[in-house]
């Protein structure tokens, strides 16, 4: 009953009569009355949709005053200390690694910009999931990093909160919560339900939880009474059942309560089945092993297991529950708070992110930010699964990490939420279920009886990366080292860990195809090596950061011990034994890279002995073979043996070398190699790689041999293969010695090596040692310092073609000297032609500097650092006699020129050899009879000589066909050196390795010898089908590795002796380290005498009796072999002599094509040469290559390129540029340029004056003018058309529109849309032209004015339909159709005679214009300019001419006869000729008047004209004058007398000259350009006499030096005066009103500054953060892709739809609107320019550009970037010149959709 009547009173003053009853000491009867209250106004049954409701609250809440006032006093009493400001997805924030102590710390705009970040390493990042700013959390960031506002801890003097303020808050608020709780409820449905659309749910809650967000936006006052309200456990046990009674909230209650019921990990169902299963005595496994799979899976009881896959799962499942410590984690949910309720529907609602936000915005209070931390923990499982069913589970996982981001940042936190809620028991579990819901079988090995299960990389959970905010939370919380050493102590978590590592074990197997080709590449390795990466490598590398010191080996010892142990029990399970089964990789082996890692660690920073943590050398042989697998299987894949697996198998190889992934894949497989061959016999080891790259076979003394697994095409690239992999083992140190700072200038020299980079592609190329990506770059200062020590900076330039570069760096001479590193450069590539590049490379540094001249150099030795103490047994490889066995087959094969030999091949070798020598064992004889070598040390063994040797050769060899007989038992050749001639064994590498293998077994084991079953070895090396029969021969020798290495010394330099006996004497020690193979076997033979007297005896003995080498026996393939090579030579010749002929006739046809280019053709383009031509002028076409005159009916044409230009239109007086806004006081004014001046000027004639008369005294073509620009070449009408028909036929369309008439010229491919046809000139007319004058001037004056009349009577042309006149008319049309129409129309009534007379002659104005703006705005520099050379004005006026000879100009009204006689003034308001424009004039003359026009009476048409632009200029500096100036001037004389009086102040003359000078030049444009007139230059003084003496109104003056008067430039027809007096009395005769208007029509100035486009700030920082939130002037909203016009300023939405007009975009619009359809647009948030050219587009490039010089597309970096003056003068210089459709390449159409 009170409530009712509450409800009707007004608010406010129900809300203040409460408060106060609430403030009485005894305030039950308020308490009463308010609950009473809300139960009405809250009732979660009204639709959530009503507002009452929360109007009411805000009125309660606030207590009778506006809940703005409200807000602003809470607010003042805000202790927060922290920022916490929360932003979503896209949101723009700053990142300090200088001041950050997390990696994931960040900024707010605002907080970055009040700190100070100066010479910081900071970036600018656009937010993925969204974030807070830490400014003000210590634990986050370092205090210095803090900005003005909270590093001030303002907390401290905040007065405290009075206690009524809040008072009704915390009464009303518990009340709106569970209000917004049981909306939450009955919008969740079960299971069984129908669906009801969670979202819609969402919607209508939505002003609701805005106005909880607004709560916490008032501080920490507001924040601590929601803390209590939402943590308080009495409260939510009082509410959260509803009261007694009321159905509703009851029945939301149980829906809660079976919500919570599957909330467990392990539902309810599946755990009752679990314990069945228990009891019924088939015991669940226990201990962590179980996991493994070890134990058969426990079905239960009365299940069919018909799904073999599915019951994996649940084997899992069942036995994970029991080995986990915490069973709370699988059990249901059970809640205390509101907190705790509110948490797990945002959860189940998927994370609305109102919601997130209102969770986050509390964090700044610190008693909140614990108990949401727990909450958040305790709900963990419950977001795996809700994460794992969501559809939408890329926004899901973004915002569960950011909300968790928040949390686990904190170290303290952490730790304190690992020891109270076992934090990492959690995780791991989770992580452990999630994956096990798509695990299979594995295929590995033994495919039947494999007992391994991996994760499926095809499932959705893997391929979208569902599993990435689990894995980046566990990554996260391993950041802290207190959370780390946890992990590493706690045993059971680690085996957990490693089970759910060995799930990856072997995933995503690739089993080569050997029929055909695979139907569907599946791309499931992306997902694979991602999982790899994340959920694995990530996890390691963060454990590894704390194994640094001599303090953490009990851990690193542990990891070590379980990554065995779970080893062992993977070879158990995929059942090996001991080879790897044939034709299936695995990149995947997270196990054996985790235990290299540690074992690195261990030895490189724990100092501990390597041996105590390897195993026994059985198992060292099993660890071995699968990173051995992968080794060979990247040569396979680019030996094309793997071809039909598709390309996704490249894809892999590349990805596993590549930079993100090297050093957790390949590095950790080559090191874990390398401490397997330092412990292993090197016998077997060699002998197994040899195995594993299938080149056994190869390496027999034979010359022909079968290989049973290989193509012979095959053979090469496995050998080279097998080598360089040896090479690499035994060279590569990083994991064996090298300390990091090294590690990190050889990554850094590779890379340079290979190409020059940016320094962004280098930071992006080099891993990042420990802990990859997270933006802390380890030791990241000495980066830079490194950098500046091994590379030069190459500053960006410009290359003329117009592209830009970026700022490189290149390696310095010394790093290509002494650091370049061909091996690790093999190592680092991704694409095989790297390595090509980088050798390129270092030849151009050898020529250059002159260290090697000839031929092709070999890829540079270099000295190795020592090897680590522990890994010494490496160097056991290089000495073992199995290796020097191959050496040595290889040495003779290449020698004798085998099959499949390389110089690549060769290479690697010597590198072996040389290896060996540098890293000297102890020399010990062992003499075994059996043996090839006396020992196992290479010094010793390279003298040894080997004189027979038995092979197995097939019965077809050439070998067998010799006589047979037994070889002598001695000889007399053999004893000089000294030995018994032994017959050598047999060698097989197979045999030998099954030898050793079973050696070390029995050894290690007695009883493991019966388990191995003995392979069928040998046969399996037999090829199938019937082979020719194998026979035994025996080959005689007699060569040592010596005497073979002189030979090939010989072979390659083509000498017989090229070595001389004492050449060892002449060499000196000191060996090139640079050079080609014959400087390498130089190098190894010096070294090997200098460490072995034995060796150098040998060396000397073979030099002086060296022979010819012939081979053991006549291989007619060899004679084939050079009878090829001849006839190669031969056509390379051939192909040399064509080509160099090719050359010099396209050199020719240049040089007659370009004629236009070279000044002495210019007399020959422009009709009026100046000297007399007698033949008419003759046209190359370029299409058909012939030469010949344009004639009437084949006419020729120029190649031109049409565009309708602004540029003009867009001068100002200022020369400086106008500055782009950046603050909102600033702005740009656009009345005040040319075409806004022009545009005013005609409409203020036009309402005065008759229309025809004003469009006749002024040009338009300021705004949308057309200019006519060609490259110079010409061709024939006829044949453009062909060549047209051509291109419309050709379907691949470059960047042009060929329906438009759009082409590429066909000879220098630049951008052209018409064709200007050529007028025939005749020679006749040109001497009529030129021939010297010496009539008066009345004379001209009258015959200019016939010839004026005679134009209705002029012929148009003889043949009225020539096709040169239809052609000419064509081109009118293009001209026409090149701009808007809104460009043309500017008369009364559009369409008119007058209007288009107008347009036509504007058109030649406009050109004459450009030309002058592109001349630098005067004619000082004379001679013809570089657009001169390709001007076309002479034709185009031609064309113009022609054209406007259709209209006549009404003799009564022409303006010659008021410029020359003083005549009656008429009715009619015609504009009066001072307000007429004299340029204007003067084109509408020349191009009325018949062609061709002699040149005298175009020098008397400029005379007159500059009668009257004298004049007007009088007129208007007299206007200027104040009354008492003018009064002095009257009375001072005659005006004659005026403008020529001594005493006439020097500033009146110059005012005057400035004003004609426009004129003149122009008038000296037309000269230069209709009669071929030289310009001469001049100084900027003398520019007016050199322009006046030009149009001949100077008579030359021998010496310039008197001071030059403008008034004596005049020649008047009549009495100056008269006529004078005439044209002020039209002005003067205008009624009073238009005097006031027709005075500004009067002071014009014609001067124009040049154009410029806006000039920008120098940081890119101001324009961006001005504009990347500014709405759009049209719309009101801010745009997504904000764009900025670099012309006007005007600021647009790029491709928003908001501002489409008729289905064209903002961006389009504009740039018609503003630049005619040329458009320079700023992009704001991608730094990057396009320019808009009629329907097509480009991206321009940047003018801003970071400290290294590179551009950041996108802002992707962030870097701070700062204005590149170079690149925006060339951007301004290309739009000036209209240059952009030949400069930019990569255009496309726009679809008006920008």
């Amino acid at each position: 009953m009170m409530a009712a009547l509450l409800l009707r009173r007004d608010k406010k003053s129900t809300a203040a009569q409460l408060k106060a009853d609430l403030n009485r000491t005894d305030n039950s009867f308020g308490v009463r009355q308010l609950q009473e209250l809300l139960d009405c106004v809250l009732n979660p049954e009204k639709p959530a949709a009503d507002t009452e409701a929360l109007d009411w609250c805000k009125c309660l809440i606030a207590g009778g005053e506006g809940f703005e006032e409200f807000c602003k006093t809470v607010r003042s009493y805000d202790n927060a200390t922290l920022c916490g400001l929360v932003w979503t997805a896209n949101f723009v924030a700053y990142r300090c690694r200088t001041c950050g102590i997390s990696p994931c710390m960040s900024l707010c705009a605002e907080c970055f910009n009040n700190g100070d970040h100066t010479s910081h390493d900071f970036n600018m990042f656009r937010s993925q999931a969204g974030g807070a700013c830490d400014c003000g959390d210590s634990n986050v960031m370092r205090e210095t990093g803090f900005c003005r506002r909270h590093r001030l801890r303002t907390g401290e003097n905040v007065p405290s909160v009075p206690r009524d303020l809040l008072l009704m808050s915390e009464m009303v608020l518990p009340r709106f919560i569970i209000c917004i709780i049981q909306y939450l409820r009955d919008g969740y449905t079960e299971p069984g339900e129908k669906k009801r659309d969670l979202q819609k749910v969402l919607q209508q809650l939505e002003a609701q939880i805005s106005f909880l967000e607004d709560l916490t936006k008032m501080g920490g006052a507001m924040r601590t009474v929601l803390t209590k309200i939402l943590t308080n456990q009495e409260t939510f046990k009082d509410l959260s059942m509803g009261q007694e009674g009321n159905l509703y909230a009851k029945n939301n209650y149980e829906k809660y309560l079976s919500a919570l019921k599957n909330s467990g990990l392990v539902s309810v169902e599946e755990k009752a089945q679990a314990e069945s299963s228990a009891e019924a005595g088939e015991g669940v496994s226990t201990g962590p092993l179980g996991l493994l799979g070890t134990t058969p899976s426990p079905t239960p009881p009365g299940t069919d297991d018909q799904d073999g896959e599915q019951s994996v799962g649940q084997r899992k499942r069942v036995k994970l529950s029991s080995t986990t410590k915490d069973p709370s984690i699988m059990d249901s949910l059970k809640h205390k708070c509101f907190l705790e309720e509110l948490l797990f529907w945002t959860i189940k609602y998927e994370f609305p992110q109102k919601m997130v936000t209102f969770l986050l915005n509390m964090l700044p209070d610190q008693d909140y930010k614990i108990t949401f931390t727990k909450t958040f923990v305790q709900h963990y499982a419950f977001i795996m699964k809700t994460l794992m069913k969501s559809h939408e589970s890329d926004t899901m996982s973004n915002r569960i990490v950011h909300i968790s981001v928040q949390l686990f940042s904190n170290e303290e936190l952490a730790r304190h939420v690992t020891e109270e809620c076992q934090l990492l028991d959690i995780m791991v579990t989770v992580l452990l279920y999630m994956m096990e819901s798509c695990l299979i079988k594995s295929e590995l090995q033994d495919e039947e009886n494999n007992r391994h299960v991996v994760v499926n990389c095809g499932e959705a959970l893997l391929k979208n990366n569902t599993y990435w905010p689990l894995v980046s939370d566990f990554i996260n919380i391993l950041s802290h080292q207190s959370v780390a050493k946890k992990f590493l102590e706690d045993h059971s978590l680690l085996m957990l860990w490693m089970s759910f590592v060995s799930f990856f074990q072997g995933m995503n197997l690739n089993k080569r195809e050997l029929s055909e080709h695979v139907e569907f590449e599946s791309q499931t390795y992306y997902a694979a090596f991602a999982a790899e990466l994340e959920a694995c490598a990530q996890p390691m590398w963060g454990l590894l950061t704390h194994c640094k010191v001599k303090e953490t080996q009990e851990y690193t010892k542990t990891v070590v011990r379980y990554c065995l142990e779970t080893l062992q029990i993977w070879f158990d399970a995929i059942g090996f034994v001991d080879e790897p089964a044939p034709n299936q990789v695995t990149f995947h082996l997270p196990l054996h890279r985790y235990y290299a890692m540690f074992l690195s660690k261990a030895v490189k920073c724990q100092g501990l002995d390597l041996d105590s943590l390897l195993p026994d050398q059985e198992m060292l042989m099993k660890i071995m073979v699968h990173p051995l697998q992968i080794q060979a299987s990247l040569s396979e894949i680019h030996s094309n043996m793997w071809v039909r697996n598709g390309l996704q198998i490249k894809g892999q190889a590349m990805t596993y070398v590549q930079s993100h992934f090297c050093n957790s894949m390949i590095d950790p497989d080559i090191f874990l190699l390398q401490v397997c061959a330092s412990r292993l016999d090197p016998d077997y080891f060699i002998s197994s790689v040899f195995e594993r790259f299938k080149v056994v076979d190869l390496l027999t003394m034979a010359s022909v041999h079968q290989n049973a697994v290989l193509d012979s095409e095959q053979e090469r690239p496995m050998l080279e293969g097998a080598l360089t992999f040896l090479v690499i083992l035994c060279s590569l140190r990083i994991h064996l010695g090298m300390a990091d700072d090294e590690i990190l200038r050889a990554e850094m020299v590779s890379q340079l090596c290979m190409n020059d980079r940016t320094h962004s592609s280098l930071l992006d190329l080099i891993p990042e040692n420990p802990n990859p990506k997270s933006g802390i770059v380890p030791g990241s200062c000495s980066f830079e310092e490194m950098l500046s020590a091994v590379a030069d900076f190459k500053a960006p330039v410009f290359e003329p073609g117009g592209s830009m570069q970026q700022g490189m760096y290149t390696p310095k001479a010394e790093v290509w000297e002494k650091e370049f590193d061909p091996i690790m450069v093999v190592l680092r590539t991704v694409y095989r032609r790297d390595v090509q590049s980088a050798m390129d490379r270092y030849s151009a540094f050898l020529k250059q500097s002159g260290m090697h001249t000839t031929g092709n150099p070999w890829p540079p030795y270099k000295e190795r650092t020592p090897l680590h103490p522990c890994y010494q047994g490496l160097d056991r490889l290089l000495h073992c006699k199995t290796l020097h066995i191959v050496i040595f087959t290889l040495l003779y094969k290449i020698w004798l020129d085998h099959s499949n030999m390389s110089e690549h091949v060769l290479c690697m070798v010597l590198y072996l050899i040389e290896l060996g020598l540098d890293n000297q064992e102890p020399c010990i004889e062992e003499h075994c009879h059996d043996s090839w070598f006396p020992g196992s040390n290479l010094l010793c063994n390279l003298h040894h000589v080997i004189n027979y040797v038995r092979v197995r050769v097939p019965e077809t060899a050439p070998e067998v066909k010799r006589d047979r007989e037994p070889p002598p038992s001695t000889s007399a050749e053999a004893s000089s050196f000294g030995q018994n001639v032994r017959e050598a064994q047999v060698f097989s590498l197979v045999a030998e390795r099954r030898r050793k293998f079973q050696e070390i077994i029995n050894r290690s084991s007695s009883e493991a010898s019966q388990a191995v079953r003995p392979k069928s070895g040998a046969t399996r090396w037999v090829p199938p089908g019937t082979p020719p029969q194998l026979v035994t021969e025996i080959l005689e020798i007699r060569e040592s590795m010596l005497s073979l290495l002189i030979k090939l010394h010989q072979k390659l330099s083509a000498k017989q002796n090229s070595l001389s006996a004492t050449w060892l004497e002449d060499a000196g020690a000191d060996s090139h380290a640079h050079g080609d193979g014959i400087t390498a076997i130089e190098r190894i033979l010096t070294k090997a005498a200098t460490r072995s007297r034995q060796s150098k005896r040998s060396i000397q003995e073979i030099c002086g009796k060296v022979s010819p080498p012939v081979a053991p026996k006549k291989n007619s393939p060899t004679d084939r072999k050079t009878d090829k090579e001849e006839r190669r030579l031969r056509a390379r010749e051939r192909q040399q002599k064509l080509l160099a002929e090719f050359a010099s006739r396209q050199k020719s046809f240049m040089e007659t094509a370009m004629d236009v280019e070279s000044p002495d053709a210019e007399a020959a383009m422009d009709l009026g040469a100046s000297e007399v031509i007698e033949s008419e002028v003759l046209y190359d076409c370029v299409i058909c290559g012939q030469s010949g005159p344009s004639t009437e009916d084949r006419p020729t044409g120029l190649v031109v390129l049409l565009q309708a230009s602004s540029v003009l239109g867009h001068r100002c007086r200022s020369d400086e540029a106008k500055k782009l806004p950046t603050t909102d006081e600033e702005h740009i004014y656009p009345g005040d340029t040319c075409g806004a001046a022009h545009d005013v000027r005609l409409s203020l004639m036009q309402r005065f004056f008759k229309d025809s008369s004003c469009l006749q005294s002024v040009s338009i073509g300021w705004d949308g003018g057309v200019y006519v620009q060609t490259c110079g070449h010409t061709l024939h009408i006829d044949c453009h058309k062909s060549y047209m028909e051509s291109l419309r036929n050709d379907q691949v369309l470059q960047g042009f529109s060929v329906d438009k008439g759009e082409f590429t010229c066909p000879l220098c491919r630049q951008f052209a849309n018409s064709v200007l046809p050529c007028r025939p000139g005749r020679s006749t007319e040109a001497v009529s032209w030129h021939m010297p004058n010496n009539k008066k001037t009345s004379v001209l004056v009258k015959e200019v004015a016939d010839l004026q009349e005679q134009l209705g009577l002029f012929p148009v042309s003889t043949a009225t339909e020539s096709n040169l006149s239809k052609e000419m008319e064509l081109v009118i049309k293009d001209i026409k159709n090149t701009t808007q129409r809104k460009y043309m129309d500017y008369g009364r009534n559009p369409g008119s005679p007058d209007n288009d007379f107008l347009f036509m002659y504007s058109v030649a104005r406009t050109n004459l214009e450009l030309e002058l703006v592109h001349r630098g705005g005067n004619l000082c520099s004379g001679g013809a300019s570089a657009t001169a050379k390709r001007s076309c004005l002479n034709q185009l006026f031609h064309v113009l001419a022609m054209h406007m000879r259709l209209y006549s100009i009404d003799s009564a009204y022409n303006p010659w006869t008021r410029l020359t006689q003083v005549a009656p003034s008429r009715e009619e308001p015609e504009v009066p000729m001072l307000f007429r424009d004299c340029p204007s004039l003067l084109i509408i003359f020349v191009l009325t008047m018949p062609q061709p026009l002699r040149k005298e009476h175009f020098i008397c048409l400029v005379r007159m004209l500059y009668n009257l632009q004298y004049t007007q200029a009088l007129a208007a500096l007299s206007a200027k004058f104040s009354p008492e100036e003018r009064q002095a001037w009257s009375t001072s004389g005659a005006l004659k007398k005026l403008s020529s009086s001594v005493w006439s102040p020097q500033s009146i003359e110059y005012s005057l000259q400035q004003f004609c000078l426009p004129y003149l030049r122009l008038s000296c444009l037309l000269l230069h350009h209709l009669y071929g007139d030289n310009l001469s230059g001049c100084s900027e003084e003398d520019e007016f006499s050199s322009l006046a003496t030009c149009v001949g109104l100077l008579a030359p003056a021998p010496q310039p030096s008197n001071p030059m008067h403008s008034a004596a430039c005049l020649d008047w027809m009549v009495n100056a005066f008269d006529l004078m007096t005439q044209w002020c009395s039209e002005v003067t005769g205008l009624s009073d009103t238009q005097a006031e208007q027709s005075m500004t029509l009067l002071v014009q100035d014609p001067q124009w500054a040049s154009p410029h486009l806006l000039c920008l700030p120098d940081n890119y920082n101001i324009i961006f953060q001005y504009y990347h939130r500014k709405a759009c002037t049209a719309c009101k909203k801010v745009p997504k892709d904000p764009a900025l016009c670099l012309v006007c300023g005007a600021f647009v939405c790029l491709k928003g739809l908001c501002c489409k007009q008729q289905g064209i975009c903002e961006c389009v619009l504009h740039s018609q609107h503003c630049g005619a359809a040329t458009g320079i647009f700023l992009l704001i948030n991608a730094s990057v320019i396009i320019i808009i050219r009629g329907h097509r587009f480009c991206l321009w490039g940047s003018v801003y550009l970071d400290a290294h010089g590179e551009e950041d597309r996108d802002l992707r970096r962030g870097k701070p970037l700062f204005l590149c003056e170079e690149r925006y003068k060339v951007l301004e210089q290309q739009w000036v010149l209209h240059t952009f459709d030949h400069i930019n390449k990569r255009w496309g159409p726009h679809y008006n959709g920008l």
